[in-house]
């Protein structure tokens, strides 16, 4: 794997101990990088900190955020310095041993899309030249890393225009940054992108950029262009107008081999691809390439035209395997569907058989599913793949469980990849999880894999665009009801009144919130409502404009057909009661430990509870809608977060909870690992939340956490 780095940075003793520190550098003792390591193992050799001593942890510090965004974001220590976004999205260095903050530096005077999810950073082999590299409002730029400030000579003054290069005219793109770091090769950083979720989004190129100089390095087109492998599974002119198959999630790096580990996203528009016919290489694929050219090395599809949303968002972890007394370089993939794929890392021949099945098909006019999907045989899934009637919660009311039984049975619900259509179709997994981004760890010398994940049924269905009456959106209010119509229908009503507590009704929101509060809540998500941050800044001001004067949509009228006259949209579909909770009977979300050398599952348990059935004694349900990634250690413990507030330090022999700890606020993101002085530390980020179902808003102040051991 070779060493993921270690080196002290720079500071007023000069070079003498960042020299000494690197030369003496122990692989995975640091957190450099999003995810600790470029191979995004979320792994820590330190074992200060172990089975034994785990329950004396007290608090070391705290880091007020300084405001109340919600972040989401995994910290990078380099020396002595920890890096952290805070204070209204400022790039922030703090003490890593107090926690005291050195300097804040706002990105941008109006952010309105940030990498809010972690930095890359950089620095020459002298140490002299050290950077921050994130992306702000559609653009990649680079900043000093010792006091925050933009470096001038990157690109156009420091800013390199995303929308720019994309074979598409800037100014229809207006979605391409993506929320999640890319990675650092050597002297490149290599991003993805994110996209709309809707027609005509942006194609989702993956690209390396020079990080000295900002100049683009080289392009890999994942939708593929006219002689370029895969363009034959897709329309000719498809490349022109079909965007996504992007990489919004995480990427992996196996630095020794120069590969880069890509897993890709769907095609879009998410639920009706009759404008995209064919498999749609290379969308929803794991992509291995050539990290200093971009030249594909191998590829497997995990889903052939995705009309889903089963996007790949977790990164790639990487692993040294011992299968039949062979010794494998893997890397293994967890998806949305509850799959872990697992492939011998420079070949991309499976460890372990995959099937292709007969799946059903679609009624949709137009629509031509691929006739099979793959199955993995090894190992199980960590998710459920099918809801039905006996599956519903015992914690439902009557009025809910009548409901979902009447939906359930009256809905089609023929198991995985069954198609949506006019007719209802139940989804399970969720297009929201099994698997998402941060949320997978594993021990890469001996083939632990840890996935958390959640258990959210969907119930998809398609309206013709007649029937939602979109075609003549001239004016933001009209543009916003079509938004509003695709995404946030299904739970809040075309009347808007939603579904109390759980949904509010939004007759009133401009009354109680602020414009700000809003666009949060529909970019980043709030208690059982999901996040939408792909959606453009134009779209969720349209959204907004929508909410305020809804009576200025009231004119649309259907005005025929259009050159696409079979498009269909619908919602995400998101199955919630009354109460903002699951009708699935829990666990609603759950770790799950495999052996990857045997391709079984160790041990799976409930992870966090919901503290309104907690305090009624009810627990081992999982905690709801978790967007939290492990860590792992060597001291033979497996931290993480949960939305209860609580953190919780489980054993990986068998998920005994052996601490925890409760903060003020729900746990988003990856916590950090590392040691100061001889210390190890673990730090955590509690994101602020926002009440929106109250009259008055409730305000709860985010915060970094870090703990240690006391002193003895």
């Amino acid at each position: 794997m070779g060493l993921p780095g270690g080196r002290a940075s720079v500071g007023r003793f000069g070079l003498v101990p960042f020299l000494i520190a690197s030369a003496f550098a122990q692989p995975y003792t640091d957190w450099r990088d999003y995810g600790g390591t470029a191979d995004s193992s979320q792994y820590s050799a330190l074992k200060q900190i172990n089975r034994a001593n785990v329950h004396k942890l007290k608090r070391a510090w705290t880091y007020p955020t300084g405001d109340n965004s919600r972040y989401f974001f995994n910290p990078i220590v380099i020396g002595t310095t920890m890096y952290v976004l805070a204070k209204n999205n400022s790039l922030v260095a703090l003490d890593a041993a107090t926690g005291r903050e050195l300097w804040a530096a706002k990105a941008d005077a109006d952010v309105r899309v940030i990498t809010n999810r972690g930095f890359n950073y950089w620095e020459s082999k002298d140490g002299r030249d050290r950077r921050l590299l994130l992306c702000v409002n559609h653009s990649l730029r680079a900043y000093d890393a010792s006091n925050g400030r933009l470096i001038e000579s990157f690109g156009d003054k420091g800013k390199i225009d995303l929308k720019q290069g994309l074979d598409r005219d800037p100014a229809t793109v207006s979605l391409v940054q993506s929320l999640t770091p890319g990675r650092v090769f050597e002297n490149l950083i290599i991003i993805g992108s994110a996209t709309n979720q809707g027609y005509g989004s942006a194609p989702g190129d993956i690209r390396a950029f020079d990080v000295r100089t900002g100049k683009l390095a080289w392009t890999f087109h994942t939708i593929p262009r006219p002689g370029e492998f895969g363009h034959s599974t897709w329309p000719k002119e498809a490349w022109k107008t079909v965007g996504g198959a992007n990489v919004w999630g995480e990427m992996s790096l196996d630095e020794k081999r120069g590969i880069l580990y890509a897993p890709t996203a769907s095609a879009k528009y998410n639920f009706y691809g009759v404008d995209r016919k064919g498999d749609n290489l290379f969308s929803d694929s794991l992509l291995a390439l050539d990290a200093r050219t971009g030249k594909r090395l191998w590829h497997f599809q995990m889903v052939h035209h995705d009309i889903w949303d089963y996007d790949d968002a977790t990164a790639p972890k990487l692993l040294t395997l011992r299968v039949n007394g062979k010794s494998i370089d893997a890397v293994a993939q967890v998806s949305k569907q509850g799959f872990v794929w697992v492939f011998d890392r420079t070949t991309g021949q499976p460890v372990w058989q995959i099937e292709e099945r007969p799946v059903p098909k679609s009624d949709m006019p137009g629509e031509v599913v691929s006739p099979t999907q793959p199955y993995p045989t090894k190992p199980p899934p960590f998710a459920r793949q099918k809801f039905t009637v006996d599956d519903l919660s015992p914690f439902l009311s009557p009025a809910d469980r009548a409901k979902f039984r009447d939906e359930i049975l009256s809905a089609r619900n023929e198991g995985l990849f069954t198609p949506p259509g006019k007719r209802p179709t139940i989804q399970m997994p969720g297009n929201n999880g099994g698997a998402n981004w941060g949320g997978a760890a594993v021990d890469p010398l001996n083939g632990s894999l840890f996935v958390v994940s959640k258990d959210l049924p969907c119930l998809l269905k398609l309206e013709s665009e007649e029937t939602v009456a979109s075609r003549a959106a001239n004016t933001p209010e009209q543009r916003g009801q079509n938004t509003y119509i695709q995404h946030c229908m299904h739970c809040h009503g075309a009347d808007r009144t939603g579904k109390p507590p759980a949904m509010p009704s939004l007759h009133d929101a401009p009354v109680r919130l602020t414009r700000k509060q809003i666009e949060n809540a529909i970019t980043q998500g709030q208690g059982p409502m999901p996040g939408y941050p792909k959606l453009s800044i134009v779209e969720v001001d349209e959204l907004i404009a929508y909410l305020y004067n809804p009576a200025r949509a009231a004119a649309i009228v259907p005005t025929g057909t259009t050159s696409l006259a079979d498009r269909y949209y619908s919602g995400f579909g998101f199955m919630i009661a009354s109460d903002g909770l699951a009708p699935i009977k829990p666990p609603w979300s759950s770790l799950t430990a495999y052996d990857l050398n045997l391709g079984t599952i160790k041990w799976q348990i409930p992870l966090g509870d919901v503290p309104a059935l907690a305090d009624k004694g009810i627990k081992n349900t999982g905690s709801h809608y978790p967007k939290v990634g492990p860590v792992v250690t060597a001291g033979g413990i497996i931290f993480t977060g949960t939305r209860d507030r609580h953190i919780r330090a489980l054993d990986v022999d068998n998920g005994k909870v052996l601490w925890e700890a409760e903060v003020d606020a729900a746990l988003e993101g990856i916590p950090a690992v590392y040691q100061i002085n001889g210390k190890q530390y673990i730090v955590f980020c509690a994101a602020a939340q926002v009440g929106l179902t109250a009259s008055t808003q409730v305000k709860i102040p985010g915060a970094y956490v870090a703990f240690a051991l006391p002193d003895e």
